[in-house]
């Protein structure tokens, strides 16, 4: 009986995880109402099989060959991503030409470019779009292409082809995984398509994610740090990985810089 309880429990929390993407110790402690070191044994046990992968104080659906759905992606790490955001934001001039490809991430920068004047914005994202068409001083152009309707990406060889007719100034890229050697990693081959010939047309290349990317793994290569020229996160997670995109000139952005460093665990 214990086995199953456990069990149920357990699945239970792994369709939680998958409906928001993101769960945690003092929440599950109280939705089930146990302890929170009875959560943790299962978090843990649900993490060494590769369910979820190990967060500070909870955990997040584990990554593979399949990307989190989007609604899910938007609940995680969703104060961060904002603040990333405003940073990019911040370092795009008025006056300029921009991508900004698919992503929760990048959608962020989208709000924040409000108070922006006279931008050119070209994206293969609907929700970007849909954030910056109505403003009196910013152009959207929209990509043409097939439309995911799990994100509203918009990509395909047609969305190739439409990026490769322009040469902007700045290109905002958001990515699903960055690996140890810090390559850019993604999901959908044809998402990656499209985002090398937005960094292959792009004067400057501006990478936005959080720290949970470097947790993650994903099956296709989108850049190298060689590709890129700033990376805005809330927090490197290491000093070993901040020598590393120093060493490749990667001029990297931290939002919650004066933070201090937190492990992965449940300890």
């Amino acid at each position: 009986m214990a086995t199953e309880e456990v069990s149920g429990r357990q699945s239970q929390i792994l369709n939680l995880a998958k409906t928001i993407g993101r769960v945690s110790v003092e929440d599950l402690a109280t939705r089930f109402d146990v302890s929170a070191q009875t959560i943790r044994k299962d978090l843990n046990d649900l993490c060494d099989r590769r369910f979820l992968n190990r967060i500070h104080g909870g955990a997040i659906l584990a990554s593979g060959v399949e990307n989190v759905g989007y609604e899910a992606r938007r609940f995680i790490s969703q104060e961060e991503k904002r603040r990333i955001g405003q940073a990019a934001a911040q370092l795009i001039a008025n006056a300029t030409s921009l991508f900004i490809n698919i992503g929760t991430t990048t959608e962020e920068v989208a709000k924040a470019l409000h108070g922006h004047d006279s931008l050119l914005v070209i994206t293969n994202n609907l929700h970007v779009a849909s954030e910056l068409y109505e403003h009196p001083r910013i152009e959207v152009i929209l990509a043409g292409g097939t439309v995911r309707r799990s994100d509203g990406g918009i990509m395909g060889a047609a969305t190739v082809e439409f990026i490769k007719q322009f040469k902007v100034d700045t290109a905002v890229i958001g990515t699903s995984a960055i690996d140890v050697d810090g390559t850019l990693l993604d999901f959908d081959y044809r998402e990656v398509r499209v985002s090398r010939a937005i960094i292959e047309n792009a004067r400057r290349v501006i990478v936005v994610a959080d720290r949970l990317k470097f947790e993650r793994s994903a099956p296709v290569r989108i850049a190298n740090l060689d590709d890129i020229d700033v990376f805005v996160t809330d927090r490197m997670p290491s000093e070993e990985m901040r020598t590393l995109f120093d060493a490749h000139g990667v001029d990297v952005k931290e939002t919650d810089a004066q933070l201090v460093k937190v492990e992965g665990s449940f300890d």
